[in-house]
């Protein structure tokens, strides 16, 4: 494979000065005097530089998608376990046509006043501490969904990225699919009248992860780096490297795992960019006995001002399909004044219009000039990081189809719902200041406690 351009244009690192709040000035990105940034654009025939922290699982697609653009390069490839790093070196040169370096410490890679870019694919309670020392240090950032592990921290995300004037992307990928945006117009555009209503569905049989003893370290895994803004607790094999979704020092559930995606259709199809003002979640862990904390089977409702309702359900046990498949689990409903609107997980859609549900408009009739109106970048998921690409260059964060702004309105939806189930009752919640009417129980779970020195500024 020939490899691409060895061009490189050196840029300015300066980072802020404000790392010395609580301790991050040894801890986080190396801090200079002076305020200056780095100019916040790239030219067209500049190679972007990407270092992608967390290379085992959603890391691969983001190494892999970053690595076949033209005049992009993965520079460096971080993660906490040393195991991982043969395989995704290889993987990452055969692409590309250069070998990547490695990194366990995502400090170390901020370091580098090369890296233009630094992409996050870890677990759930580092997204929001990782974007926010890559912005301080002069970063772009490409974050998966969701944006973060509690709603203050997402709220600071979006504080840096707007003071330092950094491009942060989202990994809600069907922003960037042409056939939800065409979807998305068609309700929009009155399709099928007035909705009333959403339904998101994350049905995902999921299996029994047991209650293994805690154990050793394993050897290569820096177990301490992993835990990061987490409290200290002895290494268990369920927490990593995917169980950690089932525990809420470090998960969100699947209500906050597959759920962030349908969430995001559902707000997006509802047009609402405020917060819901009531809701109430209730479900259980059933079946199984194990460590999982996080519930298996979920149903949670959110109320808008205007009335709108937003349902959501997790099922993460044996049950039916609801698409007329018993394998099409994942998925959005709309209900309008004139008709149904199915969307599944790939973004394919249909419709039912009247009191006969006749067959209406659908994805498969959609016009490929349609779509090219649209002005989206290629298909599918790696349409989303040639977006993020084409924005850094631009410098504009308005060129984002899924801004920070917009994941962390959609993150929330997952955490309130988690919240609600958590204490056990229905909530009012005031979306201007993002907290709960009367609830310090429930706005205490609007944060964490934070592990020194991988804490979250309250002023970032």
């Amino acid at each position: 494979m020939t490899p691409k351009s060895k061009k490189i244009t050196r840029r300015d690192f300066i980072t802020r000065s404000t790392l010395a709040t609580a301790g991050l000035a040894t801890i986080g990105p190396m801090a200079v005097s002076g305020p200056k940034l780095r100019k916040n654009s790239i030219g067209a025939n500049d190679r972007i530089n990407v270092a992608v922290v967390g290379i085992r699982g959603r890391g691969q697609s983001h190494i892999q998608n970053f690595a076949e653009m033209e005049n992009v390069q993965v520079k460096t490839l971080c993660d906490v376990d040393e195991k991982v790093f043969p395989d995704r070196v290889k993987m990452t040169e055969e692409v590309q046509g250069s070998r990547p370096g490695t990194e366990v410490d995502i400090r170390r890679v901020l370091e580098d006043p090369d890296i233009d870019v630094v992409a996050f694919a870890t677990p759930n309670h580092w997204h929001a501490l990782g974007t926010i020392w890559a912005c301080q240090a002069g970063k772009h950032v490409y974050c998966e969904k969701p944006s973060s592990h509690n709603i203050w921290e997402g709220r600071k995300m979006v504080d840096a990225a707007r003071k330092y004037n950094r491009i942060v992307q989202i990994g809600y990928q069907n922003r960037s699919r042409r056939n939800t945006n065409a979807a998305m117009k068609f309700l929009h555009d009155g399709g099928i009248g007035d909705i009333y209503m959403a339904r998101g569905l994350c049905f995902k049989p999921r299996g029994d992860i047991g209650n293994p003893p805690n154990q050793p370290v394993p050897e290569g895994l820096h177990y301490d780096l992993w835990l990061g803004p987490a409290q200290k607790r002895p290494f268990n094999p369920n927490y990593v490297h995917y169980n950690w979704h089932w525990h809420w020092a470090f998960g969100n559930g699947d209500t906050g795992n597959q759920g962030p995606h349908q969430f995001d259709i559902a707000r997006w199809g509802l047009n609402k960019e405020e917060a819901p003002i009531k809701i109430t979640s209730k479900g259980g862990y059933f079946v199984y006995d194990s460590s999982q904390e996080t519930p298996n089977t979920q149903i949670s409702v959110f109320e808008y001002a205007d009335g709108t309702i937003l349902e959501f359900e997790t099922r993460g046990l044996l049950t039916n399909g609801e698409f007329g498949d018993p394998g099409r689990t994942i998925g959005d409903f709309f209900y309008g004044s004139k008709g149904v609107m199915q969307i599944d997980a790939g973004g394919n859609w249909k419709t039912w219009m009247g009191r006969d549900y006749e067959p209406g408009p659908s994805s498969e009739e959609t016009s490929e000039e349609e779509l090219d109106s649209m002005n989206l970048i290629g298909t599918g998921g790696g349409s989303h990081f040639a977006n993020f690409i084409a924005a850094v260059r631009s410098g504009n964060h308005e060129d984002l189809t899924c801004d920070v702004e917009v994941g962390h309105r959609s993150t929330i939806l997952p955490h309130l719902g988690n919240i609600s189930y958590r204490v056990g009752r229905e909530l009012m919640f005031d979306g201007l200041s993002e907290r709960f009417v009367d609830d310090e129980e429930a706005n205490e779970l609007l944060t964490r406690n934070y592990r020194e020195p991988f804490v979250v500024p309250a002023r970032v």
